[in-house]
């Protein structure tokens, strides 16, 4: 993998994204569906935030000693929203700074997603798995290791 190369080759783009109204049901539905841990969270097209599959699994352990856990887990995802526990302190990236800054990001702040933006718009995301995958289908790195 060329560290220098831009995150706009490995970035996933147009990630799927939620508004901060969105009740937590919906950001459920939208990490099983797509099978995602990161989701960007988006008002008028702009980023505001970011939900993670962590944070949301926080959330729902709050409610994991009550004798009626799934109904109280139920009215709870339909009452609170996105806005009530994304994070809004982000790192952000545009699509032309390069892989190398994403890693010392990953590695310094212990973040796994990196929204990518132009501007205030979200264009893509880059996870650990991003990195992982091309790493995986790189066959100079795979070389290295044989």
């Amino acid at each position: 993998m060329n560290l220098l190369a831009s995150v706009a080759d490995i970035m996933t783009k147009n990630p799927v994204t939620i508004s901060p109204d969105e009740t937590l049901t919906v950001a459920s539905e939208i990490f099983d569906k797509y099978n995602i841990h990161h989701i960007p969270v988006v008002f008028e097209g702009d980023l505001v935030g970011m939900l993670s599959k962590s944070d949301f699994s926080l959330f729902t352990t709050k409610f994991s000693d009550a004798s009626f856990t799934h109904v109280l887990l139920d009215v709870n995802l339909q009452n609170y929203t996105v806005k009530s526990i994304m994070s809004t302190g982000l790192a952000k990236l545009e699509a032309y700074q390069r892989i190398n800054v994403v890693l010392d990001i990953f590695k310094d702040n212990h973040f796994h997603a990196l929204p990518v933006v132009e501007g205030k718009r979200v264009i893509g995301i880059v996870t650990t798995m991003d990195i992982i995958k091309h790493l995986a289908q790189d066959n100079e790195a795979i070389n290295s290791y044989k």
